[in-house]
């Protein structure tokens, strides 16, 4: 019983997601800038 639970709960995740009712919670403060798809590296002076 509780796998179907489990089950249910990302299926239901997975529908509220397709419909648009899900947000990306990341401020992109924790995201770098790239260069050719090689992060860059910020130096301590």
């Amino acid at each position: 019983m509780e796998f179907m639970l489990f089950l249910l709960f990302f299926v239901l995740l997975a529908l509220a997601s397709a419909a648009g009712l899900t947000a990306d919670s990341r401020d992109s403060a924790d995201w770098k800038p790239t260069d050719g798809g090689r992060r860059w590296r910020t130096r301590a002076y």
